[in-house]
């Protein structure tokens, strides 16, 4: 209990001495032992490796998972070591709810078939998205985080014990000071008179006394500078430790990359699949009187044509023994041509198609034997082959 309450005593000692310190420098009442300029720029690059690798951790996990009430469930899950619960994705999400609406809607409707497909490629958008979520956590996040959570909080322990030590040393320094100040005194300035011998005899013990002081200082501040100077050394090797920290982070950074690379290959590739899938439909939208929707790709109307299953050939137009007739030679049916506004711009593929400019206002009809994803249209005296997806039909 002795040995306790003296361990007290002397840390309370000590942190008042510290507290005297920094609070004299701050006023500037007191020296300070500066650090090189090397020192200080790694101390400057790790605040900011620290600051910039805490900013694009959270701004990822923002991006992995944009509901900050399910980060925050992920967090205390981690924080209470316990496993974090499978979450459905969004698209995972949107895929259920369509094949529900598809099966009470009737899946055998031009809708409900849509629906199914269109569900299906929900479902593997929203699948893909898992496996990079969880690649990217591992490759990117837990290397960032565990940075931060491990060798950043070593680097600032060391440099707290070095601030504890550099107030240490500029304190002995302070004492050693004024204990040389007070020894010049009591040597130059003896405090007796002649006809006073006791005088004399204090102020002689006094000096004695200043000078154990000094001896004392110095012995301290010998021992508080090598404490220093390790301390000093440990956390360099510590800081110019960052540049290995970016080499590490650098490659991670790379994997994160490649991660997102695949998953926006693969997203690419499953909705090229279902722009052909929907093309295989007959012409749901032919006879209605609403637009119809744009392409479901961001490509341009040429590339979207070029996925779209080709229409008949010419020779598959005209009747059959009659596979040299052109298209020009082919005479619109007295019957059933209707008036259709062109939604997008459409460029002709080939000599058998013809070219549309948003808006414009053509003749169109159709040919027995044609594929219903196309139908006949004329401009002028100019006809050839059009996507039915391109138009809006008036009348």
């Amino acid at each position: 209990m002795d040995f306790n309450m003296k361990k007290l005593a002397s840390d309370a000692g000590i942190f008042f001495t510290r507290a005297v310190q920094f609070t004299e420098e701050k006023f500037g009442q007191a020296e300070k032992t500066e650090l090189d300029a090397q020192f200080e720029n790694l101390l400057a690059r790790a605040d900011s490796t620290k600051n910039w690798t805490e900013k694009i951790l959270r701004q990822t996990e923002v991006l992995l998972q944009p509901n900050p009430s399910a980060r925050v469930e992920e967090f205390l899950y981690e924080k209470l070591d316990r496993k974090v619960p499978s979450r459905v994705t969004n698209g995972e999400l949107l895929a259920q709810y369509m094949a529900e609406a598809a099966s009470e809607l009737g899946p055998t409707t031009p809708y409900g078939k849509t629906l199914i497909k269109v569900a299906e490629a929900e479902k593997r958008l929203g699948a893909a998205e898992r496996d990079f979520i969880h690649t990217a956590s591992i490759n990117f996040l837990t290397p960032l985080r565990t940075f931060l959570e491990g060798d950043w909080k070593t680097i600032s322990k060391e440099r707290r014990l070095l601030h504890n030590r550099r107030l240490d040393l500029d304190a002995c320094k302070a004492r050693l000071k004024k204990a040389k100040a007070a020894e010049a005194k009591a040597t130059t300035v003896p405090d007796f008179q002649e006809t006073r011998p006791r005088n004399y005899i204090l102020s002689a013990s006094a000096s004695a006394l200043w000078t154990d002081e000094v001896d004392k200082a110095e012995q301290e501040l010998r021992v508080a500078q090598t404490e220093f100077d390790r301390q000093a050394e440990v956390t360099r090797l510590l800081l110019e430790g960052i540049s290995s920290t970016h080499v590490n982070h650098l490659r991670c950074l790379h994997e994160f990359v490649e991660s997102q690379t695949t998953y926006y290959a693969q997203c690419y590739r499953h909705m090229l699949d279902l722009q052909k899938q929907l093309g295989r439909f007959p012409g749901t939208f032919v006879g209605t009187t609403e637009p119809a929707s744009p392409p479901l790709s961001s490509t341009s109307p040429t590339t979207a044509a070029a996925t779209m299953p080709g229409g008949p050939s010419v020779a598959s137009l005209a009747p059959p023994g009659e596979a040299a007739l052109c298209l020009e030679e082919v005479a619109p049916p007295a019957s059933g041509t209707r008036k259709a506004r062109v939604l997008y711009d459409y460029e002709a593929a080939d000599s058998s198609e013809l070219a549309l400019l948003a808006d414009e206002l053509i003749t169109v009809y159709s040919l027995p034997g044609m594929d219903p994803d196309w139908l006949i249209g004329e401009r002028g005296n100019k006809k050839g082959k059009v996507p039915v997806t391109y138009l809006e039909l008036l009348s």
